[in-house]
């Protein structure tokens, strides 16, 4: 992994098309070096498209992750289950197609469960998707992504925890700890995050970290919506402070409304911090 690269949650607003191939020529233009193919309402991309795909990529020098579909649960049982599963391993399969490092997940729900129950209960299924893609050759990291609502698997501690499934990975969305708790805005605070990172997963963790960023709305039960940096509270100044402050590497993808302006202006910060030393 080379340094810290931003980018944005699917095809640049400003793109030609709309499409996958345009939105990474957009990055590659925009001087971002990543983008996150959103597959959040079905995995449709062909295997043709997603080769494509992945040799424009390549050939751009754009890092590639995959958000698999909104629709999952793997505290479920039955049909829901084995679909959850289906979008996960569909993700996963047509991710590696595209040469992305890993696939983003949102795990599942509480309901009701205790924490330990719903843990086991998720550990379990992840461990077996795992498996099943190992013995199919697709190595491609999974990463349960830490959430804005309280009765939704995916706290810090959860996606930390899980982590200790083998090829599972957090994705630490900043702005969903900052919703759910209403703390998480300071850089003494995203350095608790991240060493907390650091103290799970070593400098591994530091290394290949793959992060969310957005301006959010939140209440007390937690997230509301995405915003802009300019109408939010989210301090993405004080987050880039705390990325240079670990030397992180990995991708930093922005899902605010105006996907590649904040993604740049996060850039441009962290990118000014970093030049001042």
């Amino acid at each position: 992994m080379k340094g810290l690269l931003f980018g944005t949650a699917g095809t640049p607003i400003s793109s030609k098309g709309d499409d996958s191939l345009s939105g990474i020529r957009r990055v590659k233009e925009l001087g971002l070096g990543c983008m996150e193919l959103e597959f959040v309402r079905g995995v449709k991309m062909g295997e043709r498209t997603a080769q494509k795909v992945g040799e424009v990529a390549k050939q751009l020098d754009i890092m590639l992750s995959v958000h698999a579909p909104y629709y999952i649960n793997l505290n479920a049982l039955g049909e829901t289950l084995f679909k959850s599963k289906e979008r996960i391993m569909n993700s996963a399969r047509v991710g590696q197609i595209c040469g992305a490092k890993s696939v983003v997940i949102h795990a599942g729900f509480y309901q009701g469960g205790s924490r330990q129950a719903v843990y086991e209960k998720i550990k379990n299924e992840l461990t077996d998707i795992r498996e099943k893609l190992t013995t199919e050759g697709v190595g491609i990291t999974l990463r349960v992504e830490t959430m804005g609502r309280k009765w939704q698997f995916g706290s810090l501690e959860d996606v930390l925890d899980i982590a200790e499934v083998e090829d599972v990975l957090p994705c630490i969305d900043f702005s969903h700890l900052h919703a759910l708790t209403g703390k998480y805005n300071s850089r003494e605070e995203f350095a608790s995050v991240l060493g907390k990172v650091e103290d799970k997963l070593g400098r591994f963790g530091l290394d290949n970290l793959h992060a969310h960023v957005s301006g959010i709305e939140y209440s007390d039960k937690g997230e509301k919506r995405h915003l802009i940096f300019a109408e939010s509270d989210f301090n993405y100044r004080e987050l880039a402070q705390a990325l240079l402050d670990f030397d992180a590497g990995g991708m930093v993808i922005c899902e605010s409304p105006n996907l590649e302006g904040d993604a740049l202006a996060m850039k441009r910060e962290y990118d000014g911090i970093k030049n001042k030393h």
